[in-house]
């Protein structure tokens, strides 16, 4: 099955040739490094194996955070280490976006776009659990994730999603405040201040004469729902924090003329599939490149590595609140470092070791990128 390098390898000639100047440098960046990944123009690593001492090369992967064939081993990573830091507390995904009308403003401003999701998203968050009505504290921990695609990859959608612990930390940090089981704040308070919060962040960078004033009175959406331990939202965020838009096994045929993809729309049960041309397929997957050196996931508070109180204390005083002091006097077992991924021979299936790194290009362009190749 073709991937989405091989859609980049073989239709991004054509849409860079059209479009000429105008693609931005960023993207170009990730289309030059997405190509040449895996093929040997990068490199290559020479394997021999331990037990039937064939030889094998792999060609040197790109590690662009936007390539979807380099980051399965980071997403896993990710995930192992958000799930030691969940509280044992009920967690709440709290979702930002923004009116349809404001979708052009943020494209065409990426940077302050995001950075103006962020700071509004995690205010409203900040501000309302600070309220005596609601929480009582200013002092909580949550993080959040920029998404800018929906379930078309083709369709430009940003949105943020915060992982939020229901509770926080008193004031003068000696106890545990816990907010209700299925309640953080109201619905129709968060969007009020979202929009507010956006609007004065937008003022500030000069581009609020540019919003449409329909947006203001278009759809914003501030979704709030209880998501228990938090494992699950966890597993749900963990492949789009080191992926983009769409992974390969989405991509149903490429050919010189068109892309088929498969997606699963909002609500439904089945999914659908679309054919677009190739050059529409790159523009719609090259939209979503973010910002050289932006960070795409963002921690707040407690959560936050430089926060004065760290996720250890606080996970004490939830211990304390909940009466789990036997936790801390069993304590826990040390947990195991994972071990290492080693490559296996795909003739007799015994490891491999690493012989040789080959730096300069090895100019082997496979009509599809394989896990190795055979160097006989």
């Amino acid at each position: 099955m073709p991937g989405v390098a091989d859609v980049i390898r073989q239709h991004a000639p054509a849409y860079l040739k059209q479009f000429g100047d105008r693609v931005p440098s960023g993207h170009r960046r990730v289309i030059n490094a997405i190509a040449r990944c895996r093929t040997g123009d990068l490199g290559a690593v020479l394997y021999q194996c331990d037990g039937c001492g064939r030889r094998h090369w792999v060609g040197r992967s790109c590690g662009n955070r936007h390539c979807p064939g380099c980051q399965k081993h980071k997403t896993a990573q990710w995930l192992a280490k958000q799930t030691q830091r969940l509280l044992p507390v009920q967690h709440f995904l709290v979702t930002f976006t923004v009116s349809d009308q404001l979708r052009c403003l943020l494209r065409a401003h990426q940077r302050t776009g995001y950075e103006t999701l962020f700071a509004a998203g995690s205010g409203t968050i900040r501000k309302l659990l600070a309220n005596d009505r609601y929480l009582g504290t200013g002092n909580v921990g949550f993080f959040g994730v920029l998404h800018t695609w929906g379930r078309d990859p083709l369709v430009y959608h940003p949105h943020v999603h915060f992982v939020v612990p229901g509770g926080g930390v008193s004031q003068d940090g000696t106890k545990w405040l816990s907010t209700p089981e299925n309640f953080l704040f109201p619905h129709a308070r968060a969007i009020a201040l979202y929009k507010k919060l956006f609007a004065d962040r937008l003022r500030r960078a000069g581009l609020y004469d540019q919003v449409p004033a329909e947006a203001w009175h278009g759809k914003w959406v501030v979704d709030i729902r209880p998501v228990g331990s938090g494992q699950a939202v966890l597993k749900y965020l963990a492949p789009y924090v080191y992926r983009v838009a769409i992974s390969d096994n989405r991509i149903l045929a490429c050919d010189q003329q068109s892309v088929t993809f498969g997606y699963r729309p909002s609500g439904k049960k089945r999914s659908k599939i679309r054919s677009v041309s190739g050059r529409e397929f790159v523009r719609g997957f090259v939209q979503h490149t973010l910002p050289r050196g932006f960070q795409k996931v963002r921690y707040y508070g407690w959560m936050s590595p430089n926060c004065k109180i760290g996720i250890d204390a606080v996970r004490w005083l939830v211990w304390l609140y909940l009466s789990w002091v036997y936790h801390l006097v069993s304590g826990h077992p040390p947990k195991q470092k994972e071990p290492a991924i080693q490559p296996r021979c795909a003739q007799c299936g015994s490891a491999m070791r690493i012989v040789a790194h080959l730096r300069v290009s090895v100019r082997v362009f496979p009509l599809h990128a394989v896990p190795y190749l055979d160097s006989s």
